[in-house]
Order: C-alpha cells, then sequence, then structure tokens
C-alpha cells in the first residue's frame, strides 16, 4: 500500500502514537495517505478509534513481524472537528463513589488484558477497547458507566462508542490509571 507519509512510533506506548499521529496528520493535506508503524498491541484499537473521532478515514490495518502498519486518510477540514466525550469525571471523585457501595456503578477498565492483569482497581472489570463491541452485551446500558484506561484517550473512545450505542450513564475518567492513588491489585502487588 502507498503512504504519502511513513510515520514509525515504534517502541512507544499509549497515548504517544496518537500523539504523533496527530502531529504528524496536521502536516498532510486533505486526501493525503500516512502510515504509521508501531509496535504498541493497543495501537490497533487506538488508531481506528482516534480516526472515527477525528473525522479522519481509517483504512485499516497490516501486522507484519510484530509490527502494525496503520493506514489512514486525512479528511479535508470541515471533517475533522475531534470529538470528546461531554462527562468527565477526576481519578478523586472516582474513589470517593467506589467507596459507597452503590450496585448500579460499573468501572469499566478498556487498558489491553496485560495491563489490567498487572495492576487495576479491585471492582473494575475488564474490556479492552478492542473488544468492546462485541462485548456490549456484558453491560447494562441502565448502570452508572465509569470508564477507565492508563491517560483517559481510550476511555474517552469507548465512552463515546458506549454513549453512542444508547449507554445514558457513562463517565469518562480522567487521567486515568497513571495517575492513580487508590487501591490497587494485580500481579505486580
Amino acid at each position: 500500500m502507498k503512504a504519502n507519509v511513513v510515520l514509525d512510533a515504534k517502541g512507544l506506548a499509549c497515548p504517544m502514537p496518537i500523539v504523533k499521529t496527530k502531529k504528524a496528520m496536521n502536516n498532510l493535506e486533505a486526501g493525503q495517505v500516512i502510515e504509521v508503524l508501531a509496535t504498541d498491541k493497543g495501537s490497533k484499537a487506538d488508531m481506528k478509534a482516534w480516526a472515527e473521532s477525528t473525522g479522519h478515514q481509517y483504512l485499516g490495518t497490516i501486522e507484519e513481524g510484530g509490527v502494525f502498519k496503520h493506514y489512514l486518510r486525512k479528511s479535508s477540514k470541515d471533517e475533522t472537528i475531534e470529538k470528546k466525550h461531554p462527562n468527565v469525571i477526576n481519578n478523586e471523585d472516582l474513589e470517593k463513589i467506589l467507596g459507597s457501595a452503590n450496585d448500579n456503578i460499573i468501572l469499566l477498565d478498556v487498558r489491553e488484558s496485560a495491563e489490567y492483569a498487572f495492576n487495576h482497581i479491585p471492582q473494575a472489570i475488564s474490556i479492552p477497547l478492542d473488544e468492546l463491541d462485541e462485548r456490549l452485551s456484558e453491560l447494562n446500558s441502565e448502570d452508572e458507566i465509569y470508564v477507565i484506561c492508563r491517560t483517559g484517550s481510550r476511555s474517552d473512545f469507548a465512552a463515546q462508542k458506549l454513549a453512542e450505542q444508547g449507554f445514558k450513564k457513562v463517565m469518562n475518567v480522567i487521567p486515568g490509571m497513571s495517575k492513580w492513588t487508590g487501591n490497587t491489585i494485580g500481579l505486580n502487588k
């Protein structure tokens, strides 16, 4: 596949492949294609979700020898308004809510399974972002759902997706696990 620009984001973890792609995309003309090389497994779901949230066209991903080659087409200016999920909560407020005994609260961790296994909030359920579409039936659209990831990026995409699917009480947790100071469990504990 031919690309106008190749961006090397190998060895970088979320959210850096998206940050670098966003910067590179600003230098492209509408209609041009960028090939982003990444080794972060989560980048597959991240790139697709980021492209959808910004109006850019996600063309697809090819995996070769542990490297993901993501192809995105820059849309014209009127197509590229980045959407953000409007309902957010900070870590401290989430910690207070989790301390209250409310059975209708779901804490949804959308990080990769390995990230979750090593360190997560005890009440959190794991549904990685790239599995969310297939596993929506595991969630109740009437529950309050607090979506968390490492930095708030993947959780933002997941919160938007849930809202589009009719979930009414969805909150994105910012800044997420990277700054979480509350209780955690996992393999590194």
